[in-house]
């Protein structure tokens, strides 16, 4: 099975991931301390889970089952012909009212993965004594207008239902305890690397770009990703020589409008649609953008460091505390910057060999999967240890 990650709860685009294989857990699971059974976990995803979440639930799934957790994933069922959770150990449920609520019966811990499914699980909890886990990724933009006050809300529902919040960036914390979490801890979330081993050149040949620079930006055509800005920057790239090809990879309702507004300006931009292999069209590209008006953990962003490709990303959410010093940033719907940017990277190959270096070596300080398990694991048993005593 294919998984892949890239994007919030809207996204609809992949940049595909392999992590290692593993088969389920079997029926003799590791020995438990002092001879308690097994830990029984539900891990919810709400109906319009995004790529990422998805993805880094099946790691954790991974993990989780490896170390002997009975692991119940509640989600729609076409995640899991994408990610294939019951091959990652867990025992597979739609994401169904019923069984949703039948799931979190007979579990330990349930832990919801962003706002929405952390309402999906409180309901199905109503009246049972089991700890809930809510994961704050950041389930999109904050909205205006009655929407806005409906959103924060069921935030603020969330938040207090939650015995613990995890934040995936300290933006994230802060704002669950804006909305009155008990608890809120910083989280960062860890996903499998994307393999990146298809030919470089092969790629640029089939998108145009062989003897002329080559951007790319990941994400689903949603107006908070600001793709308005970036084809606003696009324009003024027309003026470089050569004149760089910006490709976008991902699908969404914004794509109509961009197509018409790219073959009206004639501008050096192409929309791919949502693509299997965006993960090795990053990897061949000079440079990465990150045009949103708010990120969190931004998965584009750290799959361009890991791979040594250079950074233009808007200052956003936790895009700051992710890259550190290995990305250019500049500020939301400033097209001029952010074109500014883009030109002086491609001026100037010593700069974005120093940007790749510096990129990798702050990937390097990221918690891996095996420290995102421990740490998840680490809340369940401080959970469970309380409701014994």
């Amino acid at each position: 099975m294919r998984t892949g990650i890239l994007g919030d709860v809207s996204d609809s685009l992949t940049l595909e991931l392999r992590p290692v294989s593993s088969s389920p857990v079997s029926a003799s699971l590791p020995a438990q301390p002092y001879g308690r059974p097994p830990l029984r976990t539900v891990q919810v995803l709400g109906g319009a889970a995004g790529v990422g979440n998805s993805a880094h639930v099946r790691s954790l799934t991974t993990g989780l089952a490896a170390r002997g957790v009975r692991v119940t994933v509640c989600a729609p069922v076409e995640a899991e012909g994408e990610y294939d959770f019951t091959g990652a150990g867990a025992q597979f449920e739609p994401d169904a009212v019923g069984a949703l609520r039948a799931a979190c019966a007979g579990a330990d811990v349930v832990h919801a993965h962003g706002v929405r499914a952390g309402l999906r699980a409180a309901l199905a909890l109503r009246g049972r004594r089991v700890p809930l886990v809510v994961s704050w990724h950041g389930d999109g933009p904050a909205a205006a207008g009655a929407l806005g006050r409906l959103s924060r809300m069921l935030e603020r529902h969330v938040a207090r239902a939650a015995a613990v919040v995890l934040g995936s960036s300290s933006d994230q914390v802060d704002l669950a305890r804006l909305r009155g979490a008990r608890d809120a801890r910083l989280a960062p979330v860890a996903v499998p690397a994307a393999g990146t081993d298809a030919d470089p050149g092969k790629a640029r040949a089939e998108l145009g770009a062989v003897e002329r620079p080559l951007l790319i930006a990941v994400g689903s055509l949603v107006p908070h990703r600001g793709y308005s800005v970036l084809l606003d920057a696009a324009r003024e790239w027309r003026t470089l020589e050569p004149v760089p090809l910006l490709v976008i990879a991902g699908e969404g309702p914004l794509r109509a409008g961009l197509s018409r507004r790219i073959e009206a300006e004639e501008l050096p931009v192409r929309l791919l649609g949502r693509r299997r292999d965006a993960a090795q069209l990053l990897a061949a590209a000079d440079v990465a953008v990150l045009p949103s008006r708010r990120e969190e953990r931004a998965l584009l962003a750290q799959e361009a460091l890991r791979v040594g490709v250079p950074l233009v990303a808007t200052a956003v959410g936790g895009v700051r505390e992710l890259v550190g010093e290995g990305a250019v940033l500049v500020p939301p719907g400033d097209a001029g910057a952010l074109a500014s940017a883009v030109a002086g990277l491609l001026a100037d190959p010593d700069r974005r060999a120093g940007l790749a270096a510096a990129g990798r070596a702050q990937a390097a300080t990221w918690p891996s999967e095996d420290d995102t398990v421990a740490q998840v694991l680490s809340v369940y048993d401080e959970l469970t240890e309380r409701g014994r005593r």
